[in-house]
Formats: structure tokens, C-alpha cells, sequence
């Protein structure tokens, strides 16, 4: 059986199972929110302005707001939406209805709806509606980003660690947005941007600014390889370090990092070898020495294999 919602505008169908979700519920509304924040860039702005800037035009914002207890809140998209969607759930809960099914949504989640012409639609928890940060954010690039960073993982909730300082980003692009569409202003919120999302689908990145260093394992492994760089170190050593298995310690590090443990640390002092031969005038055998390689010639391979060239064409290159 089918029940009809009484909701105002075009009315939905609510198949049974469902109705308990709207209960309670008499109107709804897409904004209009006591304290909300919103700003919609005009389309002529953005042809004028962003999409023939190549630049600025691989990827940029459309929308932006804030949402605090948004009760009643509802968006129905028949044709779905062309820009990705990053909903961002500070308090509260919300649903969202795709290709993927139901969803609920509660504090300090967050999904990223990909660019989609498929029906799509999303609403505030009857009872504890969320309180909401969202982005719209299109471009040239959005069906190659969304595909490089397989974005359909985000399409169902995911927790996220709360940060005041990824508020404070989105605030930066609202904030400068707010001050109006000078290519200044354009630029650096469409910048601010790339840090945002990046926030969300790095969440767990080493080097992230938002994660405490001493939280994590693998940040700590990191810095204690680059304060040994002079040294030969071992899996068993750097796992054993932080009470874990060489094996398990090994899965962990390439989970979170995409590299080996050793690899990640040759790389490390290749990094090193780089900023000595750039900045100072020593030897190429005394930098092999300053990173733990007491032979030069072998230093001298490793360096040609990871960066491409030797250190002596490194340095020529980049002094001249």
C-alpha cells in the first residue's frame, strides 16, 4: 500500500515502511531557517567569470550554506543534480534517498553525492533535525575526480573526527564569497575549496592538518623515520617502537600511506638528498653520508630510480 504525503508543493509518494519518517511532519521547505547561511553564485557569473577560465574552471563552487536545525527541511531533485554534493552533519540527522537507496545521516558524518541526472532527494530527521554544512561544487574535471577518488565510496555516511578548523574553511569560502564575486574573491574561495574536500577524503591523510599528531601511529612512525634519516632502520624496529607486529605494522602504514615501510622511508631521505643538494654546496658523497648511505655510488642509483636522474644533473638542473 501507498500513503500520499500532506506535504506542501508537488506532493511524494511515501511507500509503506516509510511513513514513520515523515511523522509529525506538516510542510517543508528548501531554506528559510532561522541563522541560516546561504549563498547561490549566479550561472552568468559563473560562465562569465569561471567556465571559460581554465583555471579556476576544473573546479569550483556553485552553492554554499549552513542549515541550524533545520526543521522540515526537504529537496526533492526529480532530474538529479549536476554538481557534486558534500553534506556535512554537525548535529542532528538527516536521509537522503539515491541510486543507492535510504540513507540517515547523524553528527559528524558526512557523504559526497557524485554529479548525478538520476532521481535524488534528502530531507531533515522529523523529530532532531540535522544542523548541516553543504557545498555544491561542478566542473570540467568532476567526472575525472570523481572517478580518481572513487567518490561512490562516499555515498553512504561516513564518521568523521569533529575539527573546528574544517569549520573555519568553509567559513573562509563563505565569508569571502559573501564580500562579493571580484576574480579575487572567486579564486581564492574556489582554492579554499580543493583544501575542504580534500579534508573530507584525505580524513585519515598522516599529514593532515586536522589530525593530532600524537593520535596517530603512522604520523609517529613518520616522524621517527625523519629523525633517523642518518640511519639504517628495520621493519621490526620502527613496528616494535609502537607494539605492533612487523606484519600487521607493514598492513597499517601501506593502508593509510600507499607505500612499504622502508619505502616510504628511502623515499624520505631521497626528500632529504634533494633539499641538501638545493640549498646548501655539499658534496654529493656528503650527502649520501648525511642520509645513511656510505656508499656513493650506491646512493648515487637509489637516487637515479626514485627521482629520475642523478643527483649531480638534479643539482645542475636546478641551479641553472
Amino acid at each position: 500500500m501507498e500513503y500520499i504525503s500532506t506535504l506542501i508543493d508537488n506532493p511524494i509518494i511515501i511507500m509503506k515502511g516509510e511513513k514513520n519518517r515523515y511523522k509529525g511532519l506538516t510542510t517543508r521547505r528548501r531554506d528559510g531557517f532561522m541563522g541560516e547561511k546561504q549563498i547561490i553564485l549566479p550561472g552568468k557569473l559563473l560562465k562569465e567569470r569561471i567556465e571559460d577560465d581554465p583555471l579556476l574552471n576544473s573546479l569550483y563552487i556553485t552553492l554554499i550554506g549552513y542549515f541550524p536545525k533545520a526543521s522540515f527541511h526537504y529537496r526533492e531533485r526529480r532530474w538529479g543534480c549536476r554538481d557534486n554534493i558534500l553534506f556535512y552533519c554537525v548535529d542532528g540527522k538527516g536521509w537522503y534517498e539515491n541510486k543507492s537507496g535510504y540513507c540517515e545521516i547523524k553528527a559528524n558524518e558526512f557523504v559526497i553525492l557524485p554529479a548525478t541526472d538520476k532521481y535524488l532527494r534528502y530531507g531533515a530527521h522529523a523529530e532532531d533535525p540535522w544542523s548541516l554544512y553543504w557545498v555544491h561544487f561542478c566542473g570540467t574535471k568532476i567526472p575525472h575526480f570523481n572517478q580518481i577518488y572513487n567518490l561512490d565510496q562516499f555515498l553512504t555516511p561516513t564518521v568523521l573526527r569533529p575539527d573546528e578548523r574544517r569549520i573555519g574553511l568553509w567559513e573562509e569560502m563563505y565569508n569571502t564569497l559573501e564580500m562579493g564575486y571580484s576574480l579575487d574573491n572567486l579564486s581564492y574561495s574556489n582554492f579554499c575549496l580543493y583544501h575542504f574536500v580534500a579534508s573530507f577524503i584525505f580524513r585519515n591523510h598522516n599529514f593532515s592538518s586536522f589530525q593530532k599528531k600524537d593520535d596517530n601511529i603512522i604520523t609517529q612512525a613518520i616522524l621517527f623515520m625523519r629523525e633517523n634519516l642518518a640511519k639504517k632502520l628495520w621493519i621490526d624496529e620502527i613496528a616494535g617502537k609502537f607494539s605492533y607486529s612487523a606484519s600487521h605494522f607493514s598492513n597499517l602504514f601501506r593502508k593509510q600511506t600507499g607505500f612499504a615501510p622502508l619505502d616510504y622511508f628511502i623515499h624520505l631521505k631521497m626528500q632529504k638528498a634533494c633539499q641538501l643538494l638545493d640549498l646548501t654546496e655539499m658534496k654529493i658523497k656528503d650527502v649520501a653520508a648525511f642520509i645513511g648511505y656510505e656508499d656513493p655510488y650506491f646512493f648515487n642509483r637509489i637516487f637515479n630510480k626514485i627521482i629520475g636522474m642523478s643527483p649531480s644533473e638534479y643539482r645542475r638542473t636546478n641551479k641553472s
